[in-house]
């Protein structure tokens, strides 16, 4: 079976995420990931985007096996997601005064 996921080096985690499951979603999400509450934050696969999230059971789609992704940030929701987003997005306005996301999470 081919890999589905690896993982950021600095991986973020939303605040809905408590500390001491954060070791066993990173082992669920890398050998299946069909369980409920969890989104991922992933770069996006368009050039249009530049990061992109859901839920993580779309993770035991075929389409991954072929296409792995790399994990940027864990999140316990929707909502969740979407404030990971907003600081991942006002660390980079802070750090290089832009939005280049994909830049700055490179570097």
């Amino acid at each position: 079976m081919t890999k589905k996921v690896t993982f950021y080096s600095k991986l973020y985690f939303g605040e809905g995420m408590k500390d001491q499951k954060k070791g066993k979603i990173k082992r669920m999400l890398e050998k299946k990931p069909l369980f409920a509450g969890v989104y991922v934050l992933t770069f996006a696969t368009n050039d249009s985007d530049q990061l992109e999230f859901f839920d993580a059971k779309q993770l035991a789609q075929p389409y991954y096996a072929k296409h792995p992704v790399e994990i940027i940030g864990i999140a316990k929701d929707y909502n969740d997601a979407l404030n990971l987003v907003t600081k991942i997005t006002q660390e980079c306005i802070n750090t290089r005064g832009d939005c280049r996301l994909k830049e700055y999470l490179i570097c």
